[in-house]
């Protein structure tokens, strides 16, 4: 396996051999899984896996996605690449997890595997990438792991990290003193819960139960991350450009009759149209200069999730620069779903009233190929798990003018509720004051 970082750039030196062919494969992807080191994309059922790791693409600080995007263009280069497939996915690829902040002392990070499994609209393909250094001239014949049978998931006791409920309340209290006094219109303010992961099994069932309850999001594993985003950062494929804007949440009806009422509230809620409509304005802002044409839903719809409702808008259009996937999501994270209005105020907001490193969550996670096309969503409903099993689960609000402290802590209860579900604990919830 190959590192290389920014400060050295070994990439330069390295030469890929990939080969992409189409398989016969319908079993699932999520029990082929390298339980202590998986990596994932899927939605419905769909997407890829990586197997082994050839090379780790490693970067921090201001110029991160910038300088990874360097890197990946070296490698992709120099690359010898068949791919028979030409679907998205197949040939080189690597997947990523960039760290939400500048000054984070979480890495960003490519990693490209030595065998991907994917599928796409009913076609299957296997990937085999090899260092030529250490190819052979006739490759030994892709011998993919029989699927693990299904176990239950593991268990994960969850209590209250740097910022627990009453700090958070305080914290939402003082964002919306801040907003009313003019320093900026939104911020978004997020919590952290910390357990411990024990059992031998891995994180393979935890994934699965991910994909299982939450098919419609992103379920992606990457270095640690894990985590069923439903939000699209950006997608990029053969010149064309999408999005998914989220921003606006509200909980799910007891019944049929109360769960449409809470879709319907959420609608026409002003505070919540009021915080979507500073989403929409940003991703419009930061992807529009790169654009020939970029097209928005002409109003907000609901999206459904199984434990809560959000405000989404797409947009689509086409690249007028020949940015890549990893150009535009340097030029959109992060977006104000995620950090605020205006951008460079709420990010020193965060720094200062969270009082803890996000670490990966909140920014952006996917994957990019040799062509520069890729998918990537913003890392949310997510967990880091660490080499030593500890598990730090992330959820957060944007707080505006209309916000409420103790509304916004059970909303980040709500958004805790599908990694602490896939960990197989109830979310903690001491009483506020």
């Amino acid at each position: 396996m190959t590192r290389t970082d920014a400060a050295a750039p070994a990439a330069a030196d390295t030469r890929l051999r990939v080969r992409t062919v189409a398989v016969d494969e319908t079993a699932p992807l999520v029990p082929r899984l390298d339980p202590r080191h998986p990596l994932l994309w899927m939605r419905r059922g769909e997407g890829m896996i990586g197997l082994g790791e050839v090379l780790r693409i490693e970067t921090s600080g201001p110029d991160r996605v910038a300088d990874a995007a360097r890197e990946w263009r070296r490698v992709t280069d120099a690359a010898d690449v068949d791919d028979r497939v030409g679907l998205p996915g197949s040939g080189l690829v690597a997947f990523g997890a960039i760290a939400f902040a500048d000054d984070s002392a979480a890495t960003s990070v490519l990693v490209v595997p030595e065998i991907v499994l994917g599928r796409r609209d009913g076609r299957a393909w296997v990937t085999r990438i090899e260092l030529v250094d250490e190819a052979s001239a006739a490759p030994a014949p892709v011998e993919l792991p029989e699927p693990a049978p299904k176990r239950d998931v593991p268990r994960v006791r969850f209590e209250p990290g740097t910022m627990p409920p009453e700090a958070y309340t305080v914290a939402v209290a003082e964002a919306v003193r801040r907003i009313d006094d003019g320093r900026y219109e939104k911020v978004v303010l997020a919590r952290e819960i910390v357990g411990t992961l024990h059992e031998g099994a891995g994180l393979r069932a935890a994934l699965a139960k991910l994909a299982d309850d939450y098919p419609d999001t992103w379920v992606f594993a990457v270095d640690g991350l894990i985590g069923a985003s439903p939000e699209t950062l950006v997608r990029v494929d053969h010149g064309t450009v999408s999005a998914r804007v989220l921003a606006g949440t509200a909980s799910r009806g007891a019944d049929a009759a109360s769960d449409r009422d809470q879709a319907a509230r959420l609608a026409s809620s002003h505070k919540d149209l009021a915080e979507h409509a500073l989403a929409v304005e940003s991703a419009v802002a930061t992807l529009g200069p790169h654009t020939a044409r970029l097209d928005a839903s002409p109003e907000p719809f609901t999206l459904q999730l199984p434990n809560l409702w959000h405000l989404a808008t797409d947009l689509k259009g086409t690249l007028g620069d020949g940015s890549s996937s990893l150009d535009l999501v340097r030029a959109v994270h992060p977006t104000a779903a995620v950090a605020g209005t205006p951008r460079n105020l709420a990010l020193a907001a965060i720094a200062e009233l969270e009082g803890f490193d996000r670490g990966r969550y909140a920014g952006p996670v996917g994957w990019v190929d040799a062509d520069g096309d890729g998918e990537w969503a913003i890392a949310l409903r997510c967990a880091q798990v660490s080499a030593d099993g500890t598990v730090r689960a992330y959820a957060g609000c944007g707080i505006v003018h209309d916000s409420v402290p103790a509304d916004e802590l059970a909303e980040t209860d709500m958004k805790f509720r599908p990694i602490v579900e896939a960990f197989g604990a109830p979310p903690p919830s001491p009483p506020v004051p």
